[in-house]
């Protein structure tokens, strides 16, 4: 097991019961999200975590299927849809490599707070770009901590040497968003909350970006 799959094993009981950081940007970003939804779309979630947000847009969507490599973090996505009674969401522990999905086969991908914890982001964008039918929208919310952070870089191979942080990658916003066009996405919607998330020693910002394919 690697160290990233140990950490959110271990942190996913502890991560469930924290309350959301910024309730109203995460509301805004439900909205405008569920804005792109039509009721036959056909939805993939990777990095789903404990299944929130999924099961929050299952109303709007013909199906979702909703991984994550965590086992813990899956098991309590399965138990939140059936307390839930939420049967259009199909949750399964797997990453994104180990998927199967034919080109041009989704109507939406969903990276949540996922990008700035893969080893390749450019690798999976233009995967997710394969995967999209022509008009299929990519929405992304991604803290990129090289528009603040920069010296992160330093200290990050300490913390996942110790078991104490999962792997994250440090970019810039432009680094992001270059990434999605250079592999033929448009940016449709760009959004950054004013309010900085703290914790710890660090403060950061997410940004939320939809992306389309346009053909």
């Amino acid at each position: 097991m690697n160290n990233s799959v140990k950490f959110w094993d271990n942190t996913a009981e502890q991560y469930s019961k924290q309350p959301i950081a910024d309730e109203a940007a995460y509301q805004k970003k439900l909205q405008v999200t569920q804005k792109y939804f039509k009721p036959d779309m056909e939805v993939l979630e990777f990095g789903c975590g404990t299944g929130s947000t999924a099961i929050a847009h299952a109303p709007y969507v013909k199906h979702i299927q909703a991984i994550d490599f965590s086992s813990k973090m899956i098991e309590i996505a399965r138990s939140k849809a059936i307390a839930n009674k939420i049967e259009n969401v199909t949750f399964e522990q797997l990453t994104i490599d180990e998927l199967s999905v034919g080109d041009r086969t989704l109507d939406v991908v969903l990276a949540l707070n996922i990008l700035h914890l893969v080893e390749n982001k450019e690798e999976l964008i233009a995967k997710v770009y394969k995967m999209l039918k022509p008009g299929g929208v990519f929405v992304t919310s991604t803290v990129c901590l090289g528009d603040t952070m920069k010296w992160f870089k330093i200290v990050k191979p300490i913390g996942i040497f110790l078991g104490l942080m999962p792997l994250v990658k440090v970019f810039t916003t432009k680094e992001l968003s270059d990434s999605l066009t250079d592999a033929g996405f448009t940016i449709d919607y760009h959004w950054q909350p004013s309010k900085s998330i703290s914790k710890g020693m660090f403060k950061f910002k997410g940004v939320f970006i939809v992306a389309k394919k346009v053909r």
